[in-house]
């Protein structure tokens, strides 16, 4: 397997870089990191301009491919916050010494990041032990990734026998459809691809049987938090009330083009999307399911899964330091 040493050199690249304090404070406005193809409720509050009202200075936009990307883009200071960040490409970055800290639980799903086999082997769960020597295509550092360890993990499948490739998901999708990767792990627009050409090995509610959560975070440099704790709060605030208009289906037909269209997505394709998300509320967040100490019980299990695969060299004792509650209760009271 191939995929240790280039792990392991993009966590130690993330920790020798240093986090800028960020554009906010010097009066320049915020730059936050998102997905294409992940619709999510902020996008109709980026769109109407709420964000740079309710802080009073412009938001800059910039998409990625991948969780681990937004890690490396924070600690260079190209990014003051990530939105949706995935819990695996944080806590690699974490392990590796970068000082970044989760402000909120952006987004829970299980159906929306996944693994998925090519429909010519024929495999399925009962199969699965079939996938040892097979290659496939993963975006390393990521939940998919962590999500593939933990299947194969259960299915019994020994990783170290199979030819992994590090891909985005739509790298991974066109291999799969092209026939040059047995199996592809991936989420949003990538996985939709993938399942054109095969399908998955174990549902959204079988992976959480086994417990294997599927949720992405706001993330940010502890320096910038601890310098623009009043900005960052003020951001959760107009994300939680959009999170929140949008549990209300009232209003939800005029929301959605305006986020399918952010998103570069038909209304369809984020509509399907949008009903396999859950967006906590803040209260949930601050309770003990999430930042009251589950998230962090969780990072540590992922941690642990890849030292165990020797995908980074080391986990951190506890993650509990890398969760900073304070700018969530804060927008709580605004």
């Amino acid at each position: 397997m191939k995929l240790t040493t280039k792990l392991m050199s993009a966590a130690a690249s993330v920790a020798m870089l240093t986090g800028a304090t960020g554009a906010m404070a010097d009066g320049h406005g915020l730059t936050v990191g998102y997905f294409l193809e992940w619709p999510m409720p902020f996008e109709y509050a980026k769109v109407n301009g709420t964000y740079d009202e309710a802080l009073g200075a412009p938001v800059t936009w910039v998409s990625f491919d991948t969780g681990t990307a937004m890690s490396a883009a924070m600690a260079s200071g190209d990014v003051d916050i990530s939105v949706s960040q995935g819990v695996p490409p944080f806590v690699v970055a974490a392990s590796a010494g970068q000082d970044l800290q989760i402000l909120d639980v952006a987004v829970s799903y299980s159906d929306n990041d996944n693994c998925v086999v090519s429909s010519g082997l024929e495999i399925d769960k009962d199969s699965a032990g079939e996938l040892a020597g097979k290659k496939v295509a993963v975006p390393l550092g990521t939940a998919a990734h962590y999500g593939f360890l933990s299947q194969m993990n259960h299915f019994g499948v020994d990783v170290a026998s199979m030819s992994v490739v590090d891909m985005a998901p739509a790298e991974g999708a066109a291999a799969l459809a092209q026939g040059d990767v047995d199996m592809a792990c991936g989420w949003g627009g990538g996985l939709r691809r993938m399942l054109e050409s095969g399908n998955v090995l174990l549902t959204g509610a079988e992976k959480e049987a086994l417990g294997i959560l599927v949720f992405d975070v706001t993330s940010a440099p502890a320096a910038y938090v601890a310098e623009n704790a009043e900005v960052v709060a003020k951001f959760l605030k107009v994300t939680a009330d959009a999170n929140a208009m949008w549990a209300d289906e009232a209003n939800q037909a005029k929301m959605l083009p305006v986020i399918a269209k952010d998103a570069g997505m038909d209304e369809d394709a984020t509509k399907s999307t949008l009903a396999g998300f859950s967006f906590p509320s803040i209260d949930e967040q601050l309770g003990e399911k999430w930042l009251g100490g589950g998230a962090q019980s969780f990072m540590k299990g992922v941690a642990d899964v890849f030292v165990g695969a020797k995908s980074i060299d080391a986990a951190l004792d506890s993650y509990s330091a890398t969760v900073n509650t304070g700018p969530l209760e804060a927008a709580s009271k605004m």
